[in-house]
């Protein structure tokens, strides 16, 4: 699996541009924050196709750049768990209120849920919904790549906030423990924040966990 970070924004958020391979012209993106224009000059320079937009979580920083994807991209999907769906059309609930301007965008194509799994440009990533930084909270798991996307549910050495509207820390917690902690130790995760890291290093290491 090819895949390319950028760190948009004031928040550096990180939002992934992934294919099945170099050559692939098909991609996915994950979490189009802030300045996402040079997500989209990456796209238009290699001559990319975003089957898909996913969304970790509704907050404004991982949710902003889908306009000028949409209107570069017409076709793109955009893909969020049923639970933050409402996020995306309310500028409140995304935050976005309280920072920069109030965004607000059109709904999603496809309502996300628990358990199943997502196939577009050759990519299968399982959706597991982990909620307590936002209601509809996920993490994309790419099982035979031994990978996932974690969003803001899992940092290296720390864990997401709770204290926004939605948030249960417990929650949050109980989430990772049941179902990032029971994958293999070796599966690398990539956060909404920060640098990758691993399963096992966070068992070992992550204070919010041990």
């Amino acid at each position: 699996m090819k895949i390319d970070r950028f760190i948009l924004g004031d928040f550096e958020t990180n939002c992934y541009v992934v294919r099945v391979d170099e050559p692939a012209a098909e991609c996915l993106v994950i979490d189009p924050g802030f300045d996402a224009q040079r997500v989209v000059a990456f796209l238009v320079d290699r001559s990319l196709n975003p089957v898909a937009a996913i969304l970790t979580h509704g907050h404004a920083d991982h949710i902003v750049g889908l306009d000028v994807l949409r209107r570069q991209f017409p076709q793109m999907k955009v893909c969020i768990h049923k639970g933050d769906a409402s996020m995306l059309t309310d500028a409140a609930a995304n935050l976005s209120a309280f920072v920069e301007k109030a965004y607000t965008a059109e709904p999603a194509d496809v309502l996300l849920e628990d358990g199943e799994t997502i196939e577009e440009a050759g990519i299968r990533l399982e959706v597991l919904h982990t909620p307590g930084h936002t209601p509809g909270g996920i993490c994309l798991y790419a099982r035979q790549e031994g990978l996932a996307f974690v969003g803001d549910t899992l940092f290296a050495d720390s864990v997401g906030r709770a204290d926004f509207p939605g948030g249960d820390m417990g929650e949050l917690i109980r989430g990772i423990k049941s179902k990032l902690l029971t994958l293999p130790d070796n599966t690398v995760v990539y956060p909404g924040h920060g640098m990758r890291s691993t399963i096992g290093r966070e068992k070992r290491a992550n204070p919010f966990l041990i």
